[in-house]
């Protein structure tokens, strides 16, 4: 193993000085056909009941003002009887020329809490008259609606997700500014990975609330209320264009990462596979492992503090496979393993260090702590057919 810092060229011997009969190995359609976007995926508006001083045209006007390319505003289905579309999705407020809006909503059980996305309107009143229906109808109906289900803060106490797993297409493995409250979640998340389960990870701010005063004109004790608004954190999608339906379908397959803000810097994470230098797989990916070493790259793009050191810990299979140094203006991360060729594999990525200031929301800073950003698992043999 080996580590980088502050180069983006990994030192590789060309796969044709290797072998020159040994074929070019093509990247994966991923990492050749998007942009990065940045967004929000978990937000409550006046129509949620429990939600203050947060009007729909607040949270999209916040975002326009600050850059952010996606939001799903996720109002609690329980506080309307399931009628979603007659409340948030026909305010009048809930459009954007600037912001992708995803249709959504947050599914309230006494089983747990899941968000739903969808890249257009759909019959949200199905799932909510089967909250207290068998796991099996409950699919049934996700996939006749062909929606995207995501587990929400799964270790959460008695809003913990308590339905199957094989029901879902993503995790919330980062809710709110407050980190320490996550880390349980990476545990259940590595355990669904481990088992077989290809489920993606996503963030999402679950604010309820107004934006935050400032430190010094704070009035009120909840962190929620204080430190909490869009993109705290912020969930990054590497989507193929510019629309629901590809920001909808870049969650699901796993290109995606999470920052604790959208000032910080952005966890991108490849895969060469032939030794010749060239990134040919990303977070995401899915591919039949040959047994030969490939090499990974951690990059941590935009919003890097200056003269900052970065902690890039790298989870292999559940257990931690190595530490590595990142800095520089570009920091970058390097190493390399030999996935094998019979069973399934998945890597993925934290980074600790210091947080980048968000001014528009200063109290999210603190609670975050030294964790930056997590990156999606890079996963080898994880098809039926490997």
């Amino acid at each position: 193993m080996c580590w980088l810092a502050g180069t983006a060229m990994i030192a590789a011997v060309p796969a044709a000085a290797q072998d020159p009969k040994a074929p070019v190995i093509p990247p994966v359609a991923s990492l050749t056909d998007g942009m990065w976007m940045k967004g929000d995926l978990h937000l409550h508006s006046r129509h949620s009941t429990d939600s203050s001083n947060n009007p729909v045209s607040a949270i999209i006007g916040f975002a326009e003002r600050n850059g952010f390319d996606f939001l799903a505003i996720t109002d609690h289905d329980n506080h309307v009887q399931g009628d979603v579309a007659s409340h948030t999705w026909r305010d009048p407020e809930f459009r954007s020329d600037r912001v992708v809006l995803l249709y959504g909503a947050e599914w309230t059980t006494d089983r747990g809490h899941g968000n739903i996305f969808s890249a257009r309107p759909y019959d949200h009143q199905k799932l909510y008259d089967l909250r207290d229906a068998r796991d099996a109808k409950i699919l049934a109906a996700k996939q006749t609606l062909g929606v995207h289900l995501s587990a929400n803060h799964p270790a959460a106490g008695k809003d913990h997700f308590g339905f199957s797993y094989d029901m879902v297409d993503s995790i919330e493995i980062w809710n709110s500014a407050v980190w320490p409250r996550n880390a349980a979640t990476l545990l259940i998340w590595d355990d669904m990975l481990r088992s077989g389960r290809k489920i993606a990870g996503r963030g999402g701010s679950d604010s309820h609330h107004g934006v935050p005063p400032s430190p010094d004109k704070a009035t009120r004790n909840s962190a929620e209320a204080t430190a909490n608004y869009v993109g705290t954190p912020t969930t990054w999608v590497f989507a193929k264009a510019r629309t629901p339906a590809a920001v909808v379908e870049a969650l699901t397959n796993g290109r995606a990462c999470v920052s604790a803000n959208p000032r910080g810097p952005r966890v991108e994470f490849y895969g060469d596979r032939d030794g010749d230098g060239q990134m040919d797989m990303m977070m995401g990916d899915n591919v039949r492992a040959s047994g030969k070493p490939v090499h990974f790259v951690v990059k941590l793009t935009g919003g890097v503090v200056a003269n900052a050191s970065y902690r890039v810990l790298v989870i292999r299979d559940g257990q931690p496979f190595g530490e590595f140094e990142a800095k520089g203006e570009a920091p970058v991360a390097s190493f390399e393993d030999s996935p094998a060729a019979d069973t399934r594999s998945y890597y993925r990525v934290q980074v600790e260090g210091p947080q980048t200031p968000y001014p528009e929301v200063p109290n999210s800073m603190p609670l975050s702590g030294k964790m930056v950003g997590l990156s999606n698992p890079i996963f080898f043999n994880f098809d039926p057919e490997f």
